[in-house]
């Protein structure tokens, strides 16, 4: 069992931080970008300029999907992130990379619980003066989200916009590779957290 960042207790926790080797991130970076991509086809979705990977985790990842996006997608965007820290020498500050100021920003997650991290994400973001037009994560939890009865994804597009959170897998997803790879005891420790804190 681990205990997740909204406090919950999940028998699965999702270790972005194992995405770490070239042919992880080649994978990983391209269905970012596909999925942006189609996402971009939808009239909820806006143009933006900025991908932003919030530290540390989604810092690799914003980098990689800025490139994919480029060369498989003809679609010319920077990258951003921030430091946990404020640097007080060279060129200072918290934010890296593009200029998020005026700019359209798009913030890429690993995954979403109770959407602290993303909420975090979206003040820095406004703090130094970009909009965030989308926030696209690796794995949709479909759980509950903070008020206890809509979801997560819902609470974040209230305050970004209706369509504009995407993903590349959802938890039914997940639970079906479990099932059809036989791990039936992990298929049912997820079925009974699902039971508790998934959307009906």
């Amino acid at each position: 069992m681990k205990t997740i960042s909204s406090s919950r207790i999940s028998p699965y926790f999702f270790n972005a931080g194992l995405l770490c080797t070239g042919p992880i991130l080649a994978t990983l970076s391209t269905a970012y970008a596909s999925t942006i991509a189609q996402a971009l086809k939808s009239s909820e979705f806006p143009a933006f300029d900025v991908l932003f990977g919030p530290a540390y985790k989604g810092i690799p990842f914003a980098s990689t999907t800025a490139l994919v996006l480029h060369t498989q997608h003809q679609i010319p965007i920077g990258f951003a992130y921030d430091r946990k820290e404020v640097k007080d020498h060279g060129e200072g500050g918290k934010m890296v990379g593009v200029p998020v100021q005026g700019k359209r920003v798009v913030i890429l997650d690993d995954v979403m619980t109770a959407g602290k991290a993303v909420r975090s994400a979206i003040e820095t973001i406004r703090q130094h003066g970009g909009e965030v037009v989308g926030v696209v994560q690796a794995l949709d939890r479909e759980e509950v989200g903070q008020d206890g009865f809509s979801s997560t994804v819902s609470e974040i597009e209230g305050l970004i916009g209706k369509g504009r959170v995407h993903s590349i897998l959802k938890m039914r997803d997940l639970m079906v590779w479990l099932e059809q790879n036989g791990m039936t005891e992990e298929l049912a420790n997820m079925k009974e957290y699902w039971n508790k804190y998934g959307l009906k």
